[in-house]
């Protein structure tokens, strides 16, 4: 009977504790054969790049731009007044209630003048480095599919992520790291799950990895054996060598990303034993950088936590870190564990303001005290906005496709800017409507890369993030 390579790894999957030590004798040319050559290597963009890494935080759930970043002072005349009955037949949820004006007062702030609510205190002394994207929309009041756009541009799953995109066109700057890390809110998993930062039909190792951020906890599970499986170093790198050479002879009559992926990804296993503990240990940071991010406090420290492990990551050449700001939905907890507020959005955007005001604020002041703000882009989103009606006789806000407000820091973002308008109640976009295809386009032009030219043939087509669409917007780029 032949000996099956799934046998093998079966059968050694103990054995694995070593793999650091074997690549450390890899790299110093002390084992039977060289290591791959790294698929995931640094590439030569399209143009100049203005940046070369990206943070996006994402906020799942519809987070309210009129309660946030768009100020309506139409809606502070409306107030109380009933939504167009017909029209409130639209929503997504529910028939609509009356106009309800910001929850929070809206202040000036900066250099520039930008109108921010008092929900986000601190992020409002970071205006003048931010630009304002006021005319978003998406095609789906559904937050899996609204999900899928904002990550990928196509409503529908199967489609790669902005981030596995980013690393196709770029490869990675680190040799141990992954290019693309993903860190989940620890509530769990977003609406659509693994989905939004999936490689597609890109090959497989342009998939996002998912790095735990709680504290006290591995940072990928299961990267090391326990304590009383470990194996001998001279017996780890026989077995290294062989398994080396059975996948080389069963990838040279195969073409299959997914196996590619997976040898790749053991060999990085063997890097990430020794980087990813050291990625993730915050023992490093001064009490000064460590007190922004409030770690300690039970609501805002989780997240705090994913923003200072963002910055380490692109500290150490990750190309691209997606953050979530809230995980799946549900209404059977007392607050909303995301940004998707029906029943009461006081109790719910008051709660996760304050978690995103502390962990972003705290994010772009560390990467501008490091230099780093000028080459990393941040970008802040959400799948939707919400409407400027209250929901029926609730005191929240039903799903708005029709416009959000999204941001952008650093990077070669002109700081203080602003492109496109809402109508005069924020429940259209009205001045430069814009779409996820915009966005992309213009963190790729920041990245070097020019989104018609990146593509990948699949299926027949040459496809692209942005799809057929996308226009860089230059009125924001510096």
């Amino acid at each position: 009977m032949p000996f099956l390579r799934r046998d093998f790894l079966r059968q050694t999957a103990d054995g694995f504790g070593g793999l650091a030590l074997a690549y450390l004798l890899n790299r110093e040319g002390l084992a039977a054969s060289p290591p791959s050559q790294n698929p995931l290597g640094a590439k030569t963009p399209h143009t100049a790049a203005k940046a070369t890494s990206v943070i996006q935080i994402f906020c799942p759930g519809g987070l309210s731009h009129v309660d946030t970043w768009d100020y309506k002072p139409e809606l502070d005349r409306r107030h109380g007044e009933p939504f167009d009955a017909e029209l409130g037949k639209q929503t997504f949820a529910g028939v609509a209630g009356n106009y309800a004006r910001s929850f929070w007062k809206f202040r000036q702030h900066g250099d520039c003048g930008r109108w921010l609510s008092d929900l986000f205190p601190r992020l409002a002394s970071h205006v003048d480095d931010m630009s304002f994207l006021y005319s978003m929309q998406s095609k789906s009041a559904l937050h899996g599919p609204a999900m899928f756009m904002a990550n990928s541009g196509f409503i529908r799953p199967g489609f790669p992520s902005m981030g596995a995109w980013v690393t196709y066109g770029l490869g990675s700057e680190s040799d141990n790291l992954p290019a693309f890390v993903v860190l989940p809110d620890p509530r769990g998993l977003p609406p659509g799950g693994l989905a939004n930062w999936s490689a597609g039909f890109l090959p497989a190792l342009h998939q996002g990895t998912t790095i735990e951020a709680a504290a006290g906890r591995p940072p990928i599970a299961d990267l090391f054996p326990p304590a009383d499986r470990a194996v001998p170093a001279d017996a780890e790198r026989e077995g290294l060598s062989f398994l080396r050479m059975l996948n080389s002879t069963h990838a040279a009559s195969r073409s299959d990303s997914l196996l590619e992926a997976r040898i790749t990804a053991y060999e990085l296993a063997a890097r990430l034993q020794l980087s990813a503990p050291e990625a993730v240990d915050l023992a490093s940071e001064s009490v000064a950088t460590l007190k922004p991010y409030e770690l300690d406090d039970p609501d805002v420290g989780s997240f705090g936590r994913q923003c200072l492990l963002a910055r380490r990551f692109v500290e150490r050449g990750v190309r691209f870190v997606q953050i979530f700001c809230g995980a799946e939905n549900t209404s059977s907890k007392k607050i909303r564990p995301n940004w998707d507020s029906h029943e009461d959005i006081v109790r719910d955007h008051g709660y996760w303001g304050r978690i995103l005001d502390t962990g972003a604020s705290a994010l772009l002041a560390d990467l501008k005290h490091r230099g780093l703000l000028e080459s990393t882009l941040v970008i802040c989103t959400s799948e939707f906005g919400r409407q400027p009606f209250m929901q029926g006789s609730q005191k929240g806000r039903d799903h708005n496709p029709g416009v959000f407000t999204a941001w952008m820091a650093g990077g070669g973002i002109q700081g203080g800017t602003s492109y496109g308008t809402s109508d005069d109640l924020g429940l259209k976009a009205a001045e430069n409507p814009c779409y996820s295809y915009d966005l992309h386009a213009t963190a790729l032009h920041l990245l070097g890369l020019n989104h018609e030219k990146l593509t990948f043939y699949h299926n027949g087509i040459q496809r692209r993030l942005t799809d057929v669409h996308g226009h860089v917007i230059h009125e924001i780029l510096a």
